[in-house]
């Protein structure tokens, strides 16, 4: 990896750390799309899972209070059941195969709840296990689990407060499991350690953020940088199959 691809890796870090703890979600959905980038689809979506199940832990210490335990105990039975079939997926797949079904899986998340599209379905007494479900099989397969969770939230118009702290437990439980099935990343520990200086930068700037950054924006900026991001790694994949 150049020393370009380093830094831009970084700063997709940075960013999609700030992101999460403005907004409860965002990390994957800009970092990911970036890392698969600059490291491959295999080694950039666990390296994704990694980074954003230390910043789950991270946010919720800081929202714990609002924990919906029950909701996300339902959510998390679908993760259980999501998780192996995604990493079956990933290690099928071939890598250009592999690149465009990350960047066009996250495109079409971000656009769906971009556009608010409300599911009726999920109001009903399966819906977290669906939304569950979703997650993380988008989780395990492409480092973006936070768009089926967001479309619940929309759907059943689920508060801020709660909403934080209770999508952090339901992600970290699917990056641990995503990670116990595919294996750590190879990568270098001079990545790994400006990665995770980086996050603590994110953290940091995304507390300042929430303060003063209306929540409406900042979900906007996430947006704006995810689709970027899915659509450059879906046109590398297609680029890689000619």
């Amino acid at each position: 990896m150049t020393g370009l691809g380093a830094v831009l890796a970084v700063t997709a870090v940075a960013l999609g750390a700030a992101m999460q703890r403005a907004t409860g979600l965002g990390f994957a959905l800009v970092a990911a799309p970036f890392l698969v980038i600059i490291l491959g689809p295999f080694s950039g979506v666990v390296l994704a899972n990694l980074l954003s199940a230390v910043i789950n832990v991270a946010v919720l210490c800081t929202t714990l209070r609002g924990l919906r335990g029950r909701l996300a105990a339902e959510m998390i039975a679908g993760v259980l059941v999501a998780v192996p079939l995604g990493a079956w997926v990933v290690t099928a797949l071939p890598g250009p195969l592999l690149l465009i079904g990350v960047g066009t899986v996250t495109a079409a998340s971000v656009a769906w709840v971009a556009h608010g599209n409300p599911v009726p379905i999920l109001r009903r007494r399966g819906g977290p296990l669906l939304s569950g479900f979703t997650s993380g099989f988008f989780n395990t397969t492409a480092g973006t689990g936070g768009p089926p969770l967001a479309v619940y939230a929309l759907s059943t118009n689920w508060e801020q407060r709660s909403f934080v702290p209770t999508v952090q437990l339901v992600g970290l439980v699917t990056n641990v499991l995503s990670l116990a099935a595919k294996g750590p990343p190879q990568l270098s520990w001079p990545l790994l350690l400006s990665c995770v200086a980086a996050m603590a930068v994110g953290l940091a700037a995304g507390q300042v953020l929430s303060r003063w950054l209306p929540e409406d924006r900042a979900r906007r900026w996430v947006v704006a940088l995810a689709l970027i991001g899915s659509v450059v790694a879906a046109g590398k994949g297609v680029t890689a199959l000619w």
